[in-house]
């Protein structure tokens, strides 16, 4: 209610009527460092299950409701305490580098999980955990935010935003299959051996958005 809109003359803008897909013609017509970006998250998005499986692994080896519960609440409390100071080293190290070094400790946790079975041993995991997520989740929209033209902005994230719920959701279905048919093991694995693909895709096609000012 404070903060006052900037009025703009409607005879200047024709406004056109968006259709409940048409983040997909804004692909079509994005530029192609958005597109090698935007593919690489979705494909890590894609073995980036729910957390529930994380949770449902700490249940598996016989810990308790409440350990299961508390290692949970542990990591959003690293989350919320990391996502200050990593949002302001990415600024200084750049959006890239700080992309990778979540990607790498995403594959890292990921391998952990397959195979522990102890409570200190998923602390220090969900510590990482919390880490990756503060390292990744809003410096992703970060940097598309800032490789995208400034009149595309808002299109350019709901884009992304649109394809990534899709793949989220094949993504917790593919780990679920992956589960039931391999095993645990088997699901994390997986997930932290993408991710390395991902990383290598990230530092050698994706290019750095101080490269792109340069």
């Amino acid at each position: 209610f404070l903060i006052k809109d900037r009025k703009i003359e409607s005879n200047k803008i024709e406004l056109k009527a968006a259709s409940l897909f048409s983040f997909v013609q804004y692909w079509k017509e994005s530029p192609a460092v958005y597109k090698k970006l935007v593919a690489g998250l979705l494909v890590f998005t894609l073995v980036n299950s729910s957390d529930v499986f994380l949770l449902l692994k700490v249940k598996e080896a016989g810990l308790s409701d409440a350990s299961v519960i508390g290692v949970y609440v542990f990591y959003n409390l690293v989350y919320a305490l990391s996502a200050y100071p990593i949002g302001k080293l990415s600024d200084r190290l750049g959006f890239k580098t700080m992309m990778v070094f979540g990607l790498v400790v995403f594959a890292v946790v990921y391998t952990g999980m397959a195979f522990s079975e102890r409570l200190y041993q998923f602390l220090i995991l969900f510590f990482l955990y919390g880490v990756y997520a503060a390292a990744t989740e809003s410096i992703a929209r970060a940097w598309i935010s800032n490789i995208s033209d400034r009149k595309d902005t808002a299109t350019a994230i709901g884009t992304f935003a649109g394809f990534q719920s899709i793949c989220a959701m094949v993504a917790s279905a593919l780990a679920g299959w992956i589960w039931l048919t391999f095993g645990a093991p088997a699901t994390f694995l997986f997930s932290a051996g993408v991710t390395v693909v991902i990383t290598g895709y990230m530092l050698l096609v994706v290019p750095s958005y101080a490269a792109l000012k340069n």
